[in-house]
């Protein structure tokens, strides 16, 4: 068997392919950013092709950059960018739309009508998650009613559905040459039209989106045994390389910080923060706005399913600082701008450009920046930036432990922005726990990895991954417990100032 295992992790903002040997030691790398496409306010659209084509080159580039092959990989997995959806033409492979993104809020009147109905509680029950704009029955459905052809070609099996997963799976099998036609449960779970108990499309939540059945793809276990296929020849990698894996990215994560265990969570810190726990084989149903979603399922074995809670924007929030308003020039310099003040002076940043998903679940809401004086500087809105992150961190921290009766004791961190050693301090500061970053902080490309190794024989069992995990930084709480009440206190009154912007009626 071949030593190396690879990972497509193709995410909201950028594309990247990973190669991993047996330690989780990171061999090859590379990344490509794609178009964001923002056509109205609350639109936003990705150009499936570019992406598809993102990920050639990304593929190509960090082989070939290594003097490797598609023949040195024993498997591949898939991570994605959950809930953005694609129908496209099975027979052309062109899209009929743009993609439209897990941020877009064109549904909010789909998702609002069917949440005052009885239908809101079915969904909620069935599928374990709110009606919300986030989530892809609505957008697929706003594919069928707006674009011309689109709902009699589903019904006739011509158009095809995938969130991103199933878009590039299609492709890197052969798409109009027998490419399959498939996702995971995790994916699936995404939806709003999968039974989290029967893991099958649900002719209910069908029936309710008006989404005919034929579009759909096959639902298959994150870690695949039998395979989902086979990459082509003539496609990016150039051989016949096993595709084993398909995870949505946060539950990649999961596994990529091993956090296979009952009680045991992580937070992924990137375009939006996702806080997910592990409750095992439990169907924990929340009563507090987190979601229940499936976290994994490994081959033929029983589904393992978390609570999650979905934060919009938090690592997007700094790319607005700088693409948007211009006071920084990349990323990092969030940090350094931030770090030439104490403290928010008394500025909040509420970055709800998407509304504000968990707990609060309002498409109503939108961005706020409040408590400005003249004294307020350009750090000091970068300080509150970062601390928004926290803040929405605090929020679905609070609501797991009302849920779960589990308090955190540690908070697990990866993703892009816990490079952010500012950030990272701030989020103890805020929650009053230690924060830990392992030595692989991309660990949603290395939870896709995992996933296919495990399929294959690659890595024997759990065991071998809890031995590649290994901590890089930890961050110890600062603040005393007066300044933590008054700044959740301040942040609470902000949140408030952002709701009811938009009609919903």
């Amino acid at each position: 068997m071949p030593d190396l295992i690879g990972a497509v992790d193709q995410g909201t903002t950028s594309t990247r392919f990973m190669v991993f040997d047996r330690a989780g030691t990171v061999v090859a790398h590379h990344q490509l950013e794609h178009e964001q496409i923002l056509p109205r306010p609350g639109w936003v659209e990705h150009n499936p092709v570019e992406i598809w084509e993102r990920t050639s080159a990304v593929i190509q580039t960090a082989l070939n950059s290594n003097g490797l092959s598609g023949a040195d990989l024993a498997a591949l997995g898939v991570t994605n960018q959950r809930e953005t959806t694609v129908v496209w033409d099975r027979h052309t492979g062109r899209p009929y739309y743009n993609a439209i993104v897990w941020q877009d809020t064109r549904t909010d009147r789909i998702a609002a009508d069917l949440d005052t109905s009885d239908a809101g509680r079915l969904i909620r029950h069935r599928a374990g998650l709110p009606p919300a704009t986030y989530f892809s029955g609505g957008k697929i459905r706003w594919i069928l009613d707006h674009v011309e052809g689109a709902r009699a070609a589903a019904e006739r099996g011509d158009a095809l559905f995938g969130t991103i997963d199933t878009w590039l799976l299609w492709n890197l099998t052969g798409g109009v040459r027998g490419g399959v036609h498939v996702t995971d449960v995790t994916n699936a779970s995404r939806t709003m039209l999968m039974d989290l108990e029967t893991l099958d499309w649900d002719d209910e939540l069908l029936a309710l989106f008006d989404v005919p059945r034929a579009m759909l793809p096959v639902i298959r276990p994150s870690s695949d045994p039998t395979l989902y296929g086979h990459t082509t020849a003539c496609g990016p990698l150039g051989a016949a390389v096993p595709v084993a894996a398909a995870v949505g990215d946060q539950q990649a994560a999961m596994i990529g910080q091993v956090c296979l265990k009952a009680g045991e969570a992580k937070n992924t810190y990137g375009t939006g923060n996702f806080l997910l726990m592990n409750t095992g084989a439990a169907l924990v149903r929340s009563d507090n706005g987190l979601l229940t979603t499936v976290c994994y399922q490994f081959g033929d074995q029983q589904p393992v399913y978390a609570l999650e809670g979905s934060i919009a924007v938090t690592g997007s929030a700094v790319q607005w600082l700088r693409d948007q308003l211009g006071i920084i020039q990349g990323a990092s310099q969030s940090e350094t701008l931030a770090s030439e003040v104490e403290d928010n002076g008394g500025v909040y940043f509420v970055p709800a450009f998407s509304g504000l998903f968990a707990p609060h679940w309002r498409s109503d809401a939108r961005g706020a920046i409040v408590g400005l004086t003249r004294y307020a500087t350009n750090a000091h809105i970068a300080r509150a930036t970062l601390e928004a992150i926290c803040y929405q961190t605090r929020d679905v921290v609070d609501a797991m432990f009302k849920d779960s009766g589990v308090p955190l004791e540690v908070l697990k961190v990866d993703g892009g922005v816990t490079a952010n050693s500012l950030c990272m301090q701030i989020q103890a500061d805020v929650l009053g726990v230690e924060v830990s970053r392992p030595m692989v902080s991309e660990t949603t490309a290395l939870g896709a990895a995992y996933a296919a190794g495990l399929a294959v024989g690659f890595w024997a069992g759990p065991e071998d991954l809890r031995q590649n995990w290994q901590e890089r930084t930890r961050w110890h709480p600062q603040w005393t417990d007066e300044q933590r009440v008054a700044g959740y206190e301040g942040w609470g009154r902000a949140v408030g100032r952002t709701l009811d912007w938009i009609p919903t009626n």
